[in-house]
């Protein structure tokens, strides 16, 4: 999932070297952190949210294949 999350990001981002992404893990839920370089923030969640909610879909199809949900929360 983590792996997931940081290849798209690093795909929409201008500093790629700047993407953190960290997972905290439970039993059934995984809550994984994004955090991009500031002047990045806009391109990752994109007009109106539609690129975060594109990748919380993406990341919730995954998830649900593993047996888990996943929770994705983007840092400032």
């Amino acid at each position: 999932m983590k792996e997931l999350i940081e290849y798209i990001a690093k795909a929409l981002v201008d500093h790629p070297d700047q993407v953190r992404v960290t997972e905290i893990e439970g039993d059934r839920t995984s809550v994984i952190e994004l955090a991009v370089a500031k002047e990045d923030l806009g391109k990752v969640i994109g007009k109106q949210g539609r690129t975060a909610r594109a990748m919380r879909t993406i990341l919730n199809a995954a998830s649900t294949k593993l047996n888990k949900r996943a929770v994705l929360e983007i840092i400032e």
